[in-house]
């Protein structure tokens, strides 16, 4: 069902079509797999018939190809902490693309860079870098087999994603295609239960390589938690694995490490650490990452080799970013924002007597949203309606994450919007969802079937 331009009128909302997006995203399923390259921009992530398909973007705003204008959260699946085209970090690449794409032999910049990190991270004392965040978990994960002698690895089960590869989707509904002999080696244990890890390791004497998990999610730890996970893995011999793909610059400059005062042997940094450029790191302690070099007394691991692996380009905008990052206070200013968007969003869903129905989850830095039935149970067909409803208005939200381009008019815009929302939202609870959300509902990105 299309959106009814005369419904649009009548609520007094500027008319949005979608015919040039629908047509892309009906040519994109003929030749990509699910339509996109990225689970979570699927079209079947958004209402349907209305998935916007992206022309361009500045600073918080994106265009979609039929020139609709949008306030854009969710920040590039959490990358673009700095929003689009930074003016500071468009230069610093197009310094080096002119100079060069790909060499035989390492780029001036891989020390830089590298030194950069090490001077940045409490824990890190070598570096490695890569591609995207999977690559530079999964190197975690190898360096840890190797160097425990061990195969298993622990990770926490209530945190949505760690990579692509075989060892974390076996945990997934979308473990087709992985061997079954693999699935035994992956174990799983809650958030901020001590415990339950104790148990594992209880459960499998002497197997278990590493734990993986991030600093945090929607829920913060619990006090004690991180030094409580550091004396068991000291206990048993494991590899303390964080994963800081999200909360890295994002938490803090230092990533959330810094901020927990957590002790990881090893750690993973990505989407921010570049704005959303190809880059990710691998880093943590040097008689761990030592095994992927040229060592003498141990199994050499092949750790990362990838042919467009520190790009100098790439390493630029890491390194502008950090620059940025320090001198603006950028973690500040994420925090600054997200508060501001929270108190105002939480505010019209409290005057509209909703706040049962709607919540606000997360560090205000990564804010996410549920949106429940009448029985209070979270719905995908409310969320469509959340998501269908902010769409017409300008508002494209699949969470409210934000970035440091994100200034009072586009909060205030956003929460107009969310204020607009709400009869339609008490309508639904009481008339039913369906006949509002304009079609199939949005589905989990990670399901499955269909």
């Amino acid at each position: 069902m299309r959106s009814d331009p005369a419904i649009g009128r009548k609520l007094g909302l500027r008319v949005r079509t979608f015919e040039a997006s629908n047509a892309y995203v009906s040519a994109a399923h003929d030749l990509i797999p699910g339509g996109a390259h990225t689970y979570a921009k699927g079209d079947d992530q958004y209402p349907q018939d209305m998935a916007p398909v992206i022309q361009r973007g500045s600073g918080y705003r994106v265009w979609d190809i039929d020139g609709n204008e949008y306030v854009e959260f969710g920040s590039g699946l959490r990358s673009n902490i700095l929003g689009h085209g930074p003016a500071p970090l468009i230069n610093a690449i197009h310094n080096h693309l002119a100079d060069g794409i790909n060499f035989v032999r390492p780029h001036r910049l891989e020390l830089k860079a590298a030194q950069t990190i090490v001077d940045l991270i409490p824990s890190a004392e070598m570096v490695k870098f890569g591609l995207n965040g999977s690559d530079v978990t999964t190197a975690a994960v190898r360096l840890a087999r190797a160097y425990t002698g061990r195969d298993m690895v622990a990770v926490c089960k209530d945190q949505p994603f760690f990579s692509t590869d075989d060892w974390f989707i076996t945990t997934t509904p979308m473990s087709a295609g992985i061997p079954r002999a693999v699935r035994s080696l992956t174990v799983q244990f809650p958030y901020n239960d001590v415990s339950s890890l104790a148990h594992l390791f209880e459960a499998y004497p002497g197997q278990i390589a590493a734990i993986v998990l991030e600093a945090e999610t929607v829920e913060p730890p619990a006090p004690g938690y991180f030094e409580g996970l550091r004396r068991l893995c000291d206990k048993h011999g494991a590899l303390f694995i964080l994963d800081e793909i999200i909360t890295g610059l994002r938490w803090h400059e230092r990533g959330a490490q810094y901020v927990y005062d957590i002790e990881p042997d090893l750690c993973t940094f990505g989407k921010g650490i570049a704005n959303g450029f190809p880059l990710s790191i691998l880093t943590g302690r040097r008689d761990v990452m030592r095994l992927g070099g040229f060592v003498d007394d141990a199994d050499r691991v092949f750790l990362l080799s990838q042919t467009a692996g520190a790009q100098p380009w790439a390493l630029a905008a890491m390194l502008a970013v950090v620059d940025i990052c320090h001198a603006e206070h950028i973690s500040n200013r994420l925090h600054q924002i997200g508060t501001e968007l929270r108190r105002g969003i939480e505010k019209v869903i409290a005057d509209a007597g909703l706040s049962a129905f709607i919540e606000l989850r997360g560090r205000n830095c990564n804010l996410v949203y549920v949106a429940r039935d009448e029985t209070g149970t979270p719905s995908q067909a409310f969320r469509t309606l959340v998501l269908r409803e902010l769409i017409k208005r300008g508002i494209l939200a699949p969470s409210f994450v934000v970035c440091s381009a994100h200034d009072s008019a586009a909060i205030e815009r956003t929460v107009t919007a969310i204020a607009e929302l709400m009869p339609i939202y008490q309508q639904a609870l009481e008339s039913g969802v369906e006949p509002l959300i304009g079609g199939r509902p949005v589905r989990p990105a990670i399901r499955k079937r269909g």
